[in-house]
C-alpha cells in the first residue's frame, strides 16, 4: 500500500508536512482510499488513519500540493461521506518517500460519526446480474459505496473486528480487493463474496418433526422462496435491520391473511416494487417523490393513490391500504430483494411485495434468528434467513413529500445514526422521548444524535430494547449524559425509566407541546433569541393543568413557554376507549355543543345503545371524564360524525379517513367552517379559546341537508387551517412575533399541513415545518433535549 517514491519539493522550496483531522461520516465510506489515491496523485508521502475520532492524516511534499490536498478533502469526498471539519496544523517534516494506510487506532473517547445502511449500488447491482461475475446473484454483494454499516456496527473505529461480519473469514480473493487502496471494496468491512460470506437458507416448518423449522435442499433459496410468494405463502425475510413479514401484494388472500394473523385491522401495508415504473399505475409521482424512491436511503414513501376517472374510485391495491389516501412504496435496498423481485430475464414471480417489520403487533422488530423462528412463528409459513448477525434493530423509514419538501414520518433506516446539528450548544445529555414512536436522543456540544424509532413503550420487550439501543448509542458517539430529560406525563414509562435510571443526575420534565415546538426551531438552526407561534396540534400530550392538551397555540422559546391559545376542553369519556372509538369523541364534542344525540346521526348509531347510555351517565356526572383540547380527537369526532370512520384500529385512523374523503371534495364547493375565538376565562389574562361548537353545528346542518361526507371533511380541514391563521394573526397583533413553527402528528397530515403554511405565508409569516425529524412524537426528544440542557437543575433533582 505504499505510494511511488515522492518527489517532495522543488530546489529551493523545503517540504512542508501536516497533520489533518477529518471528521463526519468518513469511516466505512472508503474515505482511507480516497485520501490515499488524493495524496499519491499529488505526489505527497505521508500516512493515513482511522481513529475514534475521525479520519487522522499526515502529509509531506511541495507547500502547494499540501495545500490542494487540504482544500480537496470536502469537495471530493466519496459519495456516501458527510465532512463536517477538516482541521490541520503544521507539523516538522520527517522525510518520508510513501504514502501508507496504517492499521486503525483505537486509544480515546469516540468522536466519529458511523454511516447509515445504504442501498445496493448501481455497480454491485451490475455485477449481481452479471453470470461472469463471481458475485453473480450473491445476496450479500456490498461494496464501500453500499450496503450494512449502522445495523452491523459493534463498536468505533468502524473496522471489520468491531462488527458482526468479524466471525466471517475473508477468502484469498476478497482479501485482495479488502487490501487494494485501488478496489472498490478496500476496507469494506461487509465485503463477502459466495465462497466466503453470509449463507442464506430457507427453513420451512416439518410437522414430522413436530413443527420444528429445517431447511429446505433446493439449489436455490431465493428461487424457492419466490415460488412460495408466487402461490399465497407469507415469508419472514431477514433485511438489514430485522425481518420483513413479505406476500404477493397483488393477492388479495394473501394480504387478508397476512392482516389477520398479524391482527392489523385495516392499518395500511407498505409494498416494495422492483421499480418506480411498477406503481405508476397505482400512485401519481412527482419528480421530489421518484428521487426519494431511488435515492440510497430507500425509505418506504407515502404517495397519493390514483383514482379511476371513470369511477372515482381507489384504483387497486384496495386490499394493502383500505381506507387510505396513500400507498407506501419502498424500492429494494438490499441485493436479497432485488433477487427476490426477480432480475432480468427470471421467471416470472411476484412483481409488488407486502413488506411489514417482522413483530408481533406493539413489539420491536425481530432481530434475532432464534426468536423468529418463535415469535414469527404463527405468522409465517417460512423463514428465508442468513448467518449474518444484525446488531442494531433498525426499521424503514418512512418519509412523504409535502409541498416539495420531505417530511420524514419515521426515522429509522437510511437515516440513523446521523446527528442533527444544533444551533445551541447544549451539555451533554440524554433526552428518553415519550412513550407512542418512542425515539431517544443523546447530544453534547451542537450534535444530536435521535435513535432509530423504536416503539410504543407500553411493551416490556419494546423497553428493552430501548435500553439496548440507548447503551449502543452512547458508545459509538462518546457521549456521557449527565442530564436526563423526560415527558412532564407522571405515567410514561419513558419518565419512569429516566426517574430509575438517573443516579444522581438532574432529571428535567419538559411539557409535551413545548418539545414539539422546541424541535422544529432547532431543526430550523433557531437561536432561540426571540420566541416563535408554535402550533403544537397532537392527540394526546399532558398539560400543565392536568388536562390532556393537544390542540395548543404557545409563545416558545427554549427556556419556556406562555400558553397563548387552546382548542376549548371537552370530556375525553373513557380515556383510551374514547381513542379507540371515535364515536364517543363525537358523541362528547355535540353534548360539549348542546346538540342533541340524534338517531339520525351516523355516530350515534355507531354507539350500541347500552353503552350510549353509560356514556351518557358518564357524562353528565363528569366520571373519568379527564377534559382534552386535543385537535386529533376533535378530527376523531368529526370523522365519526360525517360517517367516514367509526373504530380505530391503528393510531390515527379516523384522521387518516377524513384526509382521504376530503381529498375527493370538489374544490369550488369547499367554504370553510368556523370556530369561534372565546376571551380569556380570567380578568388577569389568559389563553384564547377556540370554540369548535360552531363548527359541529354547521356540520350538522350540512349532514341534514345531504352534503357528501367528503365535502363536509373538506370544509373542516378549511376551519382548522382558518383557525391557525386567525390565532397566530391575533399573537402577531398582541406580540410582534412573525415566526410559526408547525408541530405534532396532526401536522402530518399533507392537506392540514400545506393549507395552513400558505395561508400564514400570504399573511406574511415565517413558517418552520419538519423535514428532518418527525413533527409526531418520534422528533419529541429532540425538543426535550435542547430544552432541558439549557435548564439551570442541580444533581440530584427531579423537575416533573
Amino acid at each position: 500500500m505504499s505510494a511511488p517514491p515522492s518527489v517532495t519539493a522543488v530546489a529551493g522550496d523545503p517540504p512542508s508536512r501536516r497533520r489533518v483531522t477529518v471528521r463526519g461520516v468518513v469511516q466505512g465510506v472508503g474515505f482511507r482510499p480516497y485520501l490515499y489515491t488524493l495524496a499519491t496523485a499529488l505526489d505527497l508521502s505521508g500516512h493515513v488513519t482511522n481513529t475514534p475520532e475521525g479520519v487522522v492524516a499526515e502529509v509531506e511534499g511541495a507547500p502547494s500540493a499540501v495545500a490542494r490536498f487540504c482544500e480537496r478533502i470536502a469537495a471530493q469526498a466519496p459519495p456516501l461521506a458527510r465532512v463536517e471539519s477538516v482541521d490541520h496544523q503544521e507539523v516538522p517534516a520527517t522525510g518520508g518517500t510513501a504514502f501508507t494506510i496504517l492499521a486503525s487506532r483505537t486509544d480515546g473517547p469516540a468522536r466519529t460519526l458511523v454511516s447509515p445502511d445504504t442501498a445496493t449500488c448501481a455497480d454491485c447491482l451490475r455485477e449481481l446480474a452479471d453470470p461472469a461475475d463471481r458475485r453473480h446473484r450473491h445476496p450479500f454483494i456490498n461494496c464501500t459505496h453500499c450496503g450494512p454499516r449502522f445495523t452491523i456496527v459493534t463498536g468505533v473505529p468502524y473496522d471489520r473486528a468491531h462488527t458482526t461480519m468479524a466471525g466471517f473469514a475473508m477468502c484469498s480473493d476478497c482479501a485482495r480487493e479488502y487490501a487494494d487502496p485501488a478496489d472498490r471494496r478496500f476496507h469494506a468491512q461487509p465485503v463477502a463474496c459466495p465462497a466466503c460470506g453470509p449463507r442464506l437458507r430457507l427453513l420451512v416448518p416439518q410437522q414430522a418433526l413436530g413443527g420444528q423449522a429445517t431447511s429446505v435442499t433446493g439449489a436455490d433459496p431465493v428461487a424457492d422462496a419466490r415460488a412460495l410468494l408466487a402461490a399465497g405463502a407469507i415469508l419472514a425475510v431477514k433485511g438489514l435491520g430485522g425481518y420483513h413479514l413479505a406476500c404477493d401484494a397483488s393477492n388479495s388472500d394473501a394480504v387478508a391473511l397476512l392482516r389477520r394473523r398479524k391482527a392489523r385491522g385495516d392499518k395500511p401495508f407498505a409494498v416494495m416494487a422492483r421499480t418506480a415504473d411498477d406503481v405508476e399505475h397505482l400512485v401519481r409521482l412527482s419528480p421530489e417523490e421518484r428521487t426519494l424512491l431511488e435515492g440510497g436511503t430507500r425509505p418506504i414513501v407515502l404517495l397519493r393513490r390514483r383514482t379511476d376517472p371513470a369511477q372515482g374510485a381507489v384504483r387497486p391495491a384496495v386490499a394493502v391500504a383500505p381506507g387510505s389516501p396513500d400507498l407506501g412504496v419502498l424500492l429494494p435496498y438490499t441485493p436479497l430483494h432485488h433477487l427476490l423481485l426477480g432480475l432480468p430475464g427470471d421467471p416470472d414471480g411476484p412483481r409488488l411485495l407486502v413488506m411489514t417489520s417482522g413483530n408481533v403487533a406493539g413489539e420491536p422488530i425481530v432481530t434475532d434468528d432464534g426468536e423468529a423462528l418463535e415469535r414469527l412463528a404463527h405468522l409465517a409459513d417460512a423463514w428465508l434467513t442468513h448467518d449474518r448477525p444484525i446488531h442494531v434493530p433498525c426499521d424503514d423509514s418512512v418519509v412523504r413529500v409535502c409541498d416539495g419538501q420531505p417530511l420524514v414520518i419515521r426515522r429509522a433506516r437510511g437515516h440513523a445514526p446521523l446527528p442533527v446539528s444544533l444551533p445551541v450548544p447544549v451539555r451533554p445529555a440524554l433526552a428518553v422521548g415519550g412513550d407512542l414512536k418512542n425515539a431517544f436522543c443523546v447530544g453534547e456540544g451542537r450534535r444530536a444524535w435521535l435513535s432509530a424509532h423504536i416503539g410504543d413503550m407500553d411493551d416490556l420487550s419494546t423497553q428493552r430494547a430501548f435500553e439496548r439501543a440507548r447503551a449502543h448509542l452512547e458508545s459509538i458517539t462518546g457521549v456521557r449524559p449527565g442530564l436526563l430529560a423526560a415527558d412532564r406525563h407522571p405515567g410514561y414509562r419513558s419518565a419512569q425509566w429516566a426517574d430509575r435510571n438517573a443516579g444522581g443526575r438532574a432529571v428535567v420534565g419538559v411539557q409535551h407541546h413545548h418539545a414539539h415546538v422546541a424541535a422544529a426551531m432547532a431543526e430550523h438552526g433557531l437561536d432561540g433569541s426571540r420566541q416563535v407561534i408554535g402550533v403544537a396540534f397532537d392527540g394526546t400530550g399532558h398539560g400543565d393543568d392536568g388536562a390532556v392538551w393537544g390542540g395548543e397555540i404557545l409563545l416558545a422559546d427554549y427556556d419556556g413557554f406562555t400558553r397563548f391559545g387552546h382548542l376549548a376542553y371537552v370530556p375525553l369519556p373513557g380515556g383510551d376507549a374514547a381513542v379507540r372509538r371515535p364515536y364517543r369523541m363525537a358523541l362528547a364534542h355535540l353534548r360539549a355543543a348542546g346538540i342533541d344525540w340524534s338517531d339520525s346521526f351516523a355516530c350515534v348509531a355507531a354507539c350500541p345503545p347500552g353503552e350510549r347510555q353509560v356514556l351518557e351517565r358518564q357524562l353528565e356526572r363528569d366520571l373519568n371524564c379527564v377534559p382534552t383540547s386535543s385537535m386529533g380527537r376533535l378530527f376523531d369526532a368529526v370523522s365519526s360524525l360525517a360517517g367516514v370512520c367509526h373504530r380505530a384500529g391503528y393510531e390515527a385512523q379516523a384522521a387518516v379517513e377524513l384526509e382521504a374523503a376530503a381529498l375527493h371534495a370538489p374544490t369550488a364547493d369547499v367554504t370553510a367552517y368556523a370556530f369561534a375565538l372565546r376571551p380569556p376565562e380570567r380578568d388577569g389574562g389568559g389563553p384564547v379559546r377556540a370554540d369548535p361548537a360552531p363548527v359541529l353545528a354547521q356540520i350538522v346542518d350540512d349532514l341534514r341537508a345531504g352534503v357528501d361526507a367528503g365535502l363536509v371533511a373538506a370544509r373542516f380541514h378549511r376551519a382548522v387551517t382558518g383557525l391557525v391563521r386567525a390565532m397566530c394573526v391575533r399573537a402577531r397583533e398582541r406580540h410582534g412575533l412573525d415566526t410559526v413553527a408547525l408541530s405534532g402528528g396532526v401536522f402530518a397530515n399533507t392537506l392540514l399541513s400545506s393549507a395552513c403554511a400558505g395561508a400564514l405565508r400570504a399573511d406574511g409569516f415565517t413558517v418552520l415545518r419538519h423535514h428532518l425529524v418527525p413533527p409526531n412524537d418520534g422528533g419529541l426528544a429532540l425538543g426535550q433535549l435542547v430544552v432541558a440542557a439549557r435548564t439551570r437543575a442541580r444533581p440530584g433533582d427531579t423537575d416533573r
